[in-house]
């Protein structure tokens, strides 16, 4: 048995907010799972950041307020974190005193969105996602499907698919493909 764990990016939606929508998929083996799940966790609690999501897109971002606090890099996580804590608090004040709801609201989910990972430079978050991907990349057994549709030539009809649905078929089938691949006669390996 196969397990293939599913992710987007970008919104299926035409036109969306994004040009693109990606789907991807990544198998692995089921009587890895829990190995490859202690080597991501191993990693988390190295950056402190145990239980939360790794979303690449807010990991990557410059945070600007980390510029702005001085001696930033020297201080320790906790630090860190409760100098951009206090930051944050000022810079939403800040703003909602100024009456912009649009920009409040939008700097308000930056802010809840890069939340985990504040207490990272960004020299270290960088390296946490080389981290992460180097594990991944160690797992010989594992396996990448993923479809990228292009929103701007993507060309409904009354019938035809979303992004979204065209993007789910084509990794499924690459992964239904991949299955019977690796299966032997009289033994079908399965996938979930």
């Amino acid at each position: 048995m196969y397990l293939c764990y599913l992710d987007e990016s970008g919104t299926p939606e035409v036109p969306g907010t994004t040009s693109h929508f990606v789907l991807a998929g990544l198998s692995i083996p089921v009587w890895r799972w829990k190995t490859c799940d202690l080597e991501i966790a191993q990693i988390r609690k190295q950056y402190a950041i145990e239980q939360q999501e790794i979303h690449t897109a807010w990991v990557l971002r410059k945070y600007l307020e980390q510029h702005k606090i001085a001696g930033f890099e020297a201080m320790t996580f906790a630090e860190r974190r409760q100098a951009v804590e206090q930051w944050r608090i000022s810079e939403l004040l800040r703003i909602q005193k100024a009456g912009d709801g649009t920009r409040y609201r939008s700097i308000r989910k930056l802010f809840r969105n890069t939340d985990a990972y504040v207490h990272l430079t960004h020299a270290e978050r960088q390296t946490l996602m080389r981290d992460v991907a180097s594990c991944i990349g160690g797992w010989g057994f594992a396996r990448l499907f993923a479809e990228c549709v292009d929103k701007i030539h993507f060309n409904p009809t009354g019938i035809a698919p979303t992004p979204g649905e065209e993007a789910l078929e084509q990794v499924v089938s690459r992964f239904e493909h991949f299955l019977r691949a690796i299966s032997q006669p009289g033994h079908q390996v399965h996938g979930l």
